[in-house]
């Protein structure tokens, strides 16, 4: 298990290596807003479970739909949705194996965002689960 230490050294190497992180924290000269709008769309992209399932089994290896489809729960139309919007994104990529495609992720860089993520989910006892602005509907 990892202590606090842990997820601020990956949060810092981040920063260290994304000079665009850089600027989203230190500030920006001119508009502010137009400097945060790639930042927010990117967590947009991560913004739904089932994304964040199918990046999850994806940092494990190559899949093809078919194996999302299992290892999820989720209907083939919903996952092939969800990669088409993380494909769109840049963070997917997709090669022809046979009559189907076989998807990795292009970005090894996320999987420091989301373990960076999950520092600050453990670090604020999943406080942000308790939002109201950001509970699932329902």
């Amino acid at each position: 298990m990892s202590g606090p230490e842990d997820g601020l050294s990956v949060y810092a190497s981040v920063i260290y290596r994304y000079h665009r992180l850089v600027t989203m924290i230190s500030g920006m000269a001119g508009d502010a807003r137009t400097g945060l709008v790639p930042a927010a769309a990117l967590f947009r992209s991560l913004a739904h479970p089932a994304r964040l399932g199918i990046i999850r089994h994806l940092a494990a290896g190559e899949a093809r739909v078919v194996d999302l489809t299992r290892e999820l729960g989720l209907a083939q139309s919903t996952v092939s949705a969800h990669l088409a919007c993380l494909r769109d994104c840049g963070l997917v990529g997709a090669r022809p194996a046979g009559r189907a495609s076989v998807y990795s992720l292009r970005q090894p860089a996320l999987l420091g965002v989301l373990a960076a993520a999950e520092a600050v989910l453990e670090a604020t006892g999943n406080a942000v689960a308790l939002c109201p602005n950001y509970r699932p509907a329902g």
